[in-house]
């Protein structure tokens, strides 16, 4: 019998990890178990910063961007000597199952625990989508929304102007976003690290199309890319349109979740902590054709993930 389990949020946060938490709180209270709240994820775990939830410990927070326990990068935890420390605080507390939500780095974290006897379950929490093991991440919906309103909302100036809007989205090592908000908005191209890209092949697209009649044109570009202010300097260059580039940046992460995103939250946390319960550990749980399930740890890392090569050039044909 599972008594006492602890929750954490980790690396970079998301909408819809608030949920997660209160989906995790709430199944293991509502089975007996007692359940720990630890702020900044691993920092916190290693310096004991943990507090005991109960029911009302998430209320009114399935709604709020972020998230309520904080989250912070701790090098410490990428030691050995870092990782037997948090054993140690875990035995100390009596914590016997602990639920990561976060990117591969802190699952990476929550094997090195495992190896050690504790139980750890990961819960896919990014807004870039670029964990392998999984179809989605909690964040990915609300991220792409965000960043299509901020998009919408840019098209209006460079529609007024005259203008090439280069706008640089979140997604370090993958183009989910991009490609996704991209093909929302009507953007004229789409720059990824997953497709080639020839910047006097999208000029000269450009030049076509505004013989044609357009005379505003939206490139969306990748982090993984960057470089998006030389990208509209470039085609500034390349075509005599005026350019500008925007880096939308952080406001990504922000926001009240959507529908989407508190829905697969609350099932990815709900799962988690049944499998805790039946003394089950070292697994990342998963959305795979809409279905929750779950992978050992080591597995889900070795994955690899393909990127929507199809919707990339369904895209550009669609374009004008």
């Amino acid at each position: 019998m599972i008594k006492k389990i602890g929750v954490l949020t980790s690396g970079g946060d998301a909408p819809g990890m608030n949920a997660a938490v209160r989906a995790v709180v709430r199944t293991a209270l509502s089975k007996g178990i007692e359940v720990y709240g630890i702020r900044r994820g691993y920092v916190g775990l290693l310096t004991g910063e943990v507090v005991k939830m109960d029911e009302r410990s998430v209320s009114d927070i399935i709604h709020r961007g972020g998230t309520c326990l904080c989250t912070a990068r701790c090098p410490e935890f990428r030691t050995m000597e870092g990782v037997q420390k948090a054993k140690a605080k875990c035995d100390e507390l009596g914590i016997e199952g602990l639920v990561v939500i976060g990117g591969d780095g802190s699952f990476r974290g929550a094997a090195d625990l495992s190896s050690l006897g504790m139980l750890c379950i990961g819960i896919p929490g990014t807004i870039d989508n670029d964990i392998t093991c999984t179809d989605y991440t909690i964040g990915f919906d609300t991220a792409m929304n965000t960043a299509m309103e901020l998009v919408d909302k840019l098209r209006d100036t460079s529609q007024s102007h005259d203008r090439i809007s280069v706008v640089e989205v979140m997604g370090r090592g993958a183009g989910h976003i991009a490609v996704n908000t991209g093909i929302a908005c009507g953007a004229t191209d789409i720059i990824t690290k997953e497709v080639p890209y020839d910047l006097d092949q999208i000029a000269n697209t450009m030049l076509e199309k505004k013989a044609k009649g357009k005379q505003n044109f939206v490139v969306i570009v990748a982090e993984g890319i960057g470089h998006s202010a030389e990208i509209a300097t470039a085609l500034q260059e390349k075509t005599g349109i005026e350019a500008r580039s925007t880096i939308l940046g952080h406001v990504q992460r922000g926001g009240s979740p959507t529908l989407r995103d508190r829905v697969e939250a609350t099932r990815l946390g709900h799962y988690a902590v049944e499998l805790i319960e039946q003394g089950i550990g070292n697994r990342v749980v998963a959305i795979k054709d809409n279905k929750i399930v779950d992978y050992d740890i080591q597995e889900a890392l070795s994955m690899t993930k393909s990127y929507d090569e199809k919707l990339h050039h369904i895209a550009e044909q669609i374009a004008y």
